[in-house]
């Protein structure tokens, strides 16, 4: 058994060395079966690093997501979680480990980033219990309200029906571009999710069929397709951008790259620059079309429907998909036509909407 190189080892380290090793073999613990064990350990330690075992969570887990979102994830947990995390190996990170880590990102004033990345993590463990990676899950021994301070959830900032009329006819003279112009027209027409508009691919879209069907991996639920009525105010938009990008796959190309989506903060810092900030934002055209739709009396269930709040299960979602379908398009034909008149006259006239 080595104990060393001489000089750096003196003859009398080794022969105390020597006689601790006799006396651990004398003991029944074979001192060169635990130095190899320890070797061996980490070995392990070195290709079991967090970072490691969440790269391979991250190919497992993104296999149904978009690539934006994964690519989100993966950028996230490298600027928040692999600076502290990543190079420990994943058996030996405890739970005192993981409060640290949300408290600071917290500290930065993201709280929701810290409750994002504790449920992150706790996925990554979970991949590495299943695999035999560790043993453990530390983040399932923490809740994150039992460390990070309880925060009020903040709606979207959006106008009141009463501001309506003035921002329809904004829209309408909107002086920058006008992919973007249409961009809002549609987005208060259809009233989907901001995602769900600057991805729309031509394809998706029936103008005969008078539809609009987003697939299930571009839904935030991601387990079911959704079906959008068009009407003929968004039949009439449509045509108007086949003109400006009808032979692009999507329909709102990026400005650099047609190949990529417009930005998601297009819509945004058009309704900032028309008078808007603080004010609405292209989400907030879905709960100005929810208060309207619920205060006119629509059917909730047809209103839940039509803004993509689908059950989270396959099953139940699947079942939901065409369901109304007939009085969903003519609660859309008549929200669109309540738009218009409330563009032309600048007051609000409130629908009479069909049983």
């Amino acid at each position: 058994m080595a104990f060393g190189r001489y000089p750096d080892i003196s003859l009398a380290d080794a022969r105390d060395r020597r006689d601790q090793a006799r006396k651990r073999l004398a003991n029944g613990t074979d001192p060169m079966a635990e130095r190899k064990a320890e070797k061996t350990a980490a070995v392990v330690a070195v290709e079991h690093t967090f970072e490691k075992i969440a790269d391979r969570w991250l190919e497992h887990w993104k296999g149904n997501k978009s690539d934006r979102h994964a690519a989100t994830t993966r950028n996230r947990l490298r600027r928040n979680v692999y600076p502290v995390l990543g190079h420990r190996g994943i058996g030996e990170i405890e739970p005192m480990e993981l409060v640290q880590l949300a408290t600071a990102i917290e500290s930065r004033g993201a709280p929701d980033m810290a409750k994002r990345m504790l449920q992150t993590v706790g996925m990554i463990f979970r991949y590495a219990v299943a695999h035999g990676y560790c043993k453990r899950n530390p983040a399932a021994e923490i809740r994150p309200s039992d460390i990070l301070k309880p925060t009020r959830k903040k709606n979207m900032a959006r106008v009141d029906a009463g501001d309506l009329p003035a921002l329809l006819r904004a829209i309408e003279v909107y002086k920058g571009r006008q992919l973007t112009r249409l961009a809002m027209k549609l987005m208060a027409l259809t009233f989907v999710r901001t995602s769900e508009l600057i991805g729309a691919a031509w394809d998706e879209f029936d103008l005969e069929e008078r539809r609009w069907v987003i697939p299930a991996p571009r839904t935030k639920m991601k387990t079911c397709a959704h079906i959008v009525p068009l009407t003929s105010q968004s039949i009439e938009a449509l045509e108007l951008l086949q003109i400006i990008s009808g032979t692009e796959k999507l329909v709102f190309p990026g400005e650099q790259d047609s190949k990529k989506p417009m930005s998601n903060m297009t819509i945004l810092k058009a309704l900032e620059r028309m008078g808007y900030k603080g004010r609405m934002t292209g989400h907030g055209f879905r709960g100005v079309a929810s208060t309207i739709l619920h205060e006119q009396n629509y059917n909730h269930e047809h209103i839940e429907l039509q803004l993509g709040h689908l059950p989270r299960d396959p099953v139940s979602a699947a079942y939901n998909y065409a369901r109304y379908l007939e009085p969903r398009a003519r609660m859309m034909q008549e929200w669109a036509d309540f738009l218009d008149r409330t563009r032309r006259s600048g007051k609000v006239i409130m629908m009479q909407h069909s049983a």
